[in-house]
């Protein structure tokens, strides 16, 4: 009895080491797509340089929806939705924050390339969306104006 007890147990071990190292090898792969440079970057034009954003390109393909005036810069609702055919990624910046770039998103192949985001706004300021879509960057803009500050202010 003993016997077929540890066999149990030991198989079961086995089973428990192979789902283990099988759980663990996804979530390595995903941290290795954090791009640390980008999202610690003081200022818009290095978060741009770190995310290989170079000639930019101005586009009406890209919809910002977000208030014209924020009450609070703690909680800012900011929807965005690319209509440039083939859209692989969208970065949304906030010029004027400590640290810029709030959010990346990659998108796979047939996608809908829309997000929709809360961040938060130390002040008046651009937000800059870049689109990346055929190896290329595609920028919009929209100025948020904050009565009270949500990056410590």
């Amino acid at each position: 009895m003993r016997v077929e007890r540890r066999r149990l147990l030991r198989a079961a071990g086995g089973l428990a080491a192979v789902v283990v190292a099988g759980l663990l090898k996804p979530l390595s792969a995903l941290a290795a797509s954090w791009n640390k440079d980008a999202f610690a970057a003081k200022s818009a034009p290095d978060a741009l340089k770190s995310l290989g954003a170079a000639g930019i390109e101005a586009s009406n393909a890209i919809v910002i929806e977000a208030p014209q005036i924020a009450e609070n810069g703690a909680v800012v609702p900011i929807e965005i939705a690319s209509n440039i055919p083939g859209t692989t990624a969208i970065a949304v910046l906030v010029e004027k924050n400590p640290y810029p770039l709030v959010a990346k998103f990659e998108f796979m192949e047939g996608a809908l390339p829309f997000v929709k985001i809360n961040t938060k706004m130390g002040e008046t300021s651009a937000v800059r969306v870049v689109a990346t879509a055929g190896g290329k960057h595609f920028t919009a803009t929209k100025e948020i104006k904050v009565t009270i500050g949500g990056c410590g202010g």
